[in-house]
């Protein structure tokens, strides 16, 4: 009779000599579930740290003082600072738009001997405009006329300029300058006469004289044009500033300035069309 190899009952599996096979290693199973929790965990770790890192870089964005967008917190985008609000300069702009004082200096006075260079004025400071003037012409033909005085303008008579009443030929002739770039400063101004010669101050005094070829003649014949009332301009020495061209007694001469209704009157002329 052969021998009955069957599997055994569960209930009594030490029966008829029979033993659980171990060919398979045992708990295989539960190692499988085990590595896939593990995994899972890992995965969720990451995920949970990349969410809390887009917090911070919202907060240090913030800090630098600019708003994030949507785009901006997505990964792999380069966002750049919001430029400046238009009008208001860089603070680097604005300390060099600001006024140093001035150093003191000498300078040759009318009369050739040195001087303190007196400070300047406060009166205007902008370049001149309006009235038929240019701060830098290159050869124009003008003719000065006084503002207090309309009638009368700038003619030269006796090597010096005074303020007279329009007149004849010879007036207009006299009264006619060719009107140049500064010889001292190309944005300044300088008047040459019909005959050659330039007016030059000496000894505060507006005179008509040739020039020497000095630097001192160049200096003194050289006036600045700032802006004054009602687009008229008034006439600073280049080598005095604060020393503005006047007429007084119907004689133009150079003097400090002054602040004060009659100097300011005094000291505004217009550049008009010449007479000749």
């Amino acid at each position: 009779m052969p021998d009955n190899k069957s599997r055994p009952s569960p209930e009594h599996p030490w029966e008829n000599g029979w033993a659980p096979d171990t060919s398979r290693t045992p708990g295989t199973r539960r190692l499988w579930l085990a590595g896939v929790l593990a995994v899972a965990t890992v995965v969720a770790c990451v995920a949970t740290v990349s969410l809390t890192d887009r917090p911070s870089d919202e907060q240090s964005a913030a800090r630098a003082g600019r708003t994030v967008s949507d785009k901006e917190t997505s990964p792999g985008l380069i966002s750049f600072a919001s430029p400046p609000v238009s009008g208001s300069p860089p603070a680097s702009a604005a300390r060099a738009g600001a006024s140093p004082s001035a150093p003191a200096s000498s300078s040759p006075s009318p009369g050739g001997s040195s001087s303190p260079r007196p400070p300047a004025p406060p009166s205007p400071s902008a370049s001149a405009g309006g009235g038929g003037s240019d701060p830098r012409p290159v050869t124009v033909r003008r003719s000065v006329r006084s503002v207090n005085y309309p009638d009368r303008y700038w003619r030269v008579g006796g090597g010096q300029v005074r303020l007279e009443a329009a007149g004849g030929a010879e007036f207009r002739a006299d009264a006619t300058f060719t009107v140049v770039s500064g010889l001292a400063s190309g944005s300044c101004l300088s008047f040459r006469t019909s005959d050659g010669t330039y007016l030059r101050h000496r000894d505060f005094v507006l005179r008509s004289e040739p020039d020497d070829g000095s630097p001192l003649f160049r200096q003194d014949a050289t006036f600045c044009a700032r802006a004054a009332d009602s687009g008229a301009v008034m006439l600073e020495s280049a080598n005095f500033p604060g020393y503005f061209l006047r007429h007084q007694n119907f004689q133009v001469k150079l003097q400090q300035y002054q602040n004060g209704g009659q100097y300011a009157a005094d000291s505004a002329f217009r550049l008009v069309a010449g007479l000749a």
